[in-house]
């Protein structure tokens, strides 16, 4: 019998609100800001806010906190909304901040008109200076205490577009005093005349996030409203913003966001990446993004498996990329077909071997549910096989090939190394064989018995391919906790292009959804840019966890 898995702390919440009839609908959000690609971090808030309602019932709308019409695109948009329907997940409703601009103005007047809000017409360094410290309280501007109708004039002369950009700003009128830096009279409304990537021009004042995020939640009536820990301070201006304009209570819970090792997940740094051509784009299969992981070949569910693993908690830890890497494995074991792709390839050719052209019968996945199946794979006495896989000088326990040894061809024959072939500057180039014709894989009676299996493509049949290889895009695991800039961390051994690597036939009708073993390589899927002309695949994942840790 399993075991049954206890709850996180986000869900003893939620039961217990539903169960106690404080709510009779769980509501919840995920609001990303259209201003870059979603990443691995945002798989874990996705994860947990669509979980939640598919776990208790309820709907999640998708909000776009798009307040900042400088950094937003659609481009960013239409990315954001494939990689939730990617990762499985469906919204009910799907709404924007910007839906809320004439509400969001609304309620900044009712502040006013209460006498909670104020328009400031000092400059930043001004305001920064009368802050205050942690330690001292803040001064209070010069402008705090003009009169209501004033406040209401020059607010209303700002939304009109009278004034330049910096010129004014709107602030909540709080504590100069509060222990909490965020209470001490925040500014909730700025000018910028920049056009909105969907109100056009109509606005040239725009709410801060702080402003616009928790009245959205309201206006929605979001019952949970889940953010990472770097807000905890900001949910007594959430709660003050919400009891001062006296709309729907909703309520922030914070829960710790995702580390990750040997990658950056802030946007800025990931956008200073694909600026300074350091990457290839937002989808880099280096990338952390959901698009870098999906073009690497990961699948949906080895993401939402991991989002599960590494739970829901309230302090923050820092997670090995091992793991995600265990989970794309244990995935595409059961789910990938095994094939044959030879990525350094020598000749090998069958002196004995005088049957022409032979159809084999490999065994796509032992390791399917549905038994995988099987695939036919033509053999020939010319063969590509791994450069790696022949040692003239053996080593101790070889058990691949070398001068007079043996080994099994997958699926087919056992051969013997007679003979090899060196160019002028002394590089093997060619390894000459025979083979035991009694030997054929699922029903042999030669009684010869080896050690070693290699992998193999016909020469004749092989079709060609690029290959890259892909690996860890930064040298430390830590790269934004050391000295300098973390740019120069990059691992230089992030990319292997291999260009001319030899694949069996049945490869050249992969799809992009496809998902392969290229047999003792790794597990490879086919790249957005492959084309019938050239076929190009990434390797998702080694077999096994081969990354050295830097000393």
């Amino acid at each position: 019998m399993s075991e049954e898995k206890s709850l996180n702390f986000i869900e003893e919440i939620v039961e217990n609100d539903l169960n106690s009839g404080k709510y009779e609908t769980l509501v919840t959000r995920f609001p990303p800001e259209p201003n870059g690609y979603l990443h691995i971090g945002h798989a874990k808030a996705i994860c947990l806010n669509f979980g939640l309602t598919q776990k208790y019932g309820g709907y999640t709308n998708l909000r776009f906190d798009d307040t900042n019409p400088v950094t937003e695109k659609t481009e960013y948009v239409n990315s954001q909304q494939e990689d939730i329907r990617w990762l499985g997940f469906n919204w009910k409703n799907e709404l924007y901040a910007s839906d809320y601009f004439d509400e969001l103005y609304g309620f900044a007047i009712k502040l006013i008109e209460k006498g909670l809000a104020y328009v400031d017409e000092s400059s930043a360094d001004e305001i920064a200076a009368l802050k205050g410290t942690p330690t001292e309280p803040g001064q209070d501007s010069p402008y705090r205490n003009r009169s209501i109708e004033e406040n209401l004039g020059i607010f209303t002369k700002m939304k009109n577009g009278e004034f330049a950009d910096g010129a004014y700003i709107l602030r909540a009128k709080i504590d100069m005093a509060s222990p909490n830096m965020l209470m001490r009279d925040p500014i909730i409304y700025r000018i910028k005349h920049a056009e909105h990537h969907r109100t056009g021009n109509k606005w040239c004042i725009y709410p801060m996030y702080d402003f616009a995020h928790g009245q959205s939640d309201s206006i929605e009536h979001i019952t949970h409203s889940i953010c990472t820990l770097e807000y905890v301070s900001h949910r007594e201006l959430y709660d003050w913003f919400i009891e001062k304009l006296e709309i729907f209570p909703s309520k922030q819970y914070e829960f710790a966001r995702l580390n990750l090792t040997s990658t950056v997940m802030s946007k800025r740094k990931l956008l200073q990446l694909v600026n300074e051509n350091l990457v290839n784009g937002w989808d880099d299969p280096r990338m952390p993004t959901i698009s870098g992981l999906r073009r690497r070949g990961f699948t949906p569910k080895s993401i939402r498996e991991f989002c599960e693993r590494i739970g829901i908690a309230k302090r923050e830890n820092l997670i090995e990329l091992s793991l995600l890497e265990f989970c794309i494995r244990e995935d595409l074991n059961k789910t990938a077909n095994r094939v044959m792709a030879v990525l350094d390839p020598i000749k090998l050719v069958i002196t004995n071997y005088e049957k022409g052209t032979e159809d084999l019968i490999g065994e796509n996945n032992p390791e399917a549910e549905d038994g995988g199946g099987t695939r036919i794979i033509p053999f020939s006495n010319e063969l590509w096989i791994e450069r790696e896989d022949f040692m003239e000088v053996p080593a101790k326990k070889w058990f691949r090939l070398a001068p007079g040894a043996m080994v099994r061809l997958k699926f087919a024959y056992i051969v013997k190394c007679e003979d090899f072939v060196k160019d002028e500057n002394g590089n093997v180039t060619e390894i000459r064989c025979t083979y035991i014709p009694e030997s054929k894989s699922g029903n042999d009676t030669s009684g010869v018995n080896v050690k070693g299996t290699i992998h193999w493509v016909s020469a004749p049949h092989a079709k060609t391919a690029e290959i890259r290889l892909y690996d860890r895009l930064f040298t430390s695991e830590t790269p934004d906790a050391e000295e300098g800039d973390f740019k120069d961390y990059l691992n230089p051994e992030s990319l292997t292009v291999l260009p001319n690597a030899y694949i069996e036939p049945a490869l050249a009708d992969a799809d992009l959804d496809g998902r392969y073993q290229f047999i003792r390589k790794g597990y490879f899927c086919l790249d957005k840019n492959s084309t019938a002309d050239k076929l190009v695949f990434n390797r998702t994942v080694t077999l096994k966890d081969t990354f050295k840790k830097p000393n």
